[in-house]
């Protein structure tokens, strides 16, 4: 994560703000990265796949 992500997310909130909520948005904004970045390099699960994953789980 970048600091100037950091920063705008801390300028976003108002001027009294939970630090829990603070990291959670944080923590969203960290996990999209990491999935956009994933599917960049081809790291990911086709959803025909993912459906007969979840279909093998129901069983």
């Amino acid at each position: 994560m970048q600091k100037s992500t950091i920063i705008h997310t801390l300028n976003e909130l108002p001027s009294k703000f939970n630090l829990d909520d603070f990291l959670e948005k944080l923590i969203v904004i960290e996990k999209i990265d990491e999935g956009m970045e994933e599917a960049k390099t081809g790291k990911t699960i086709s959803h025909d796949k993912v459906k007969k994953m979840v279909a093998k789980w129901h069983k």
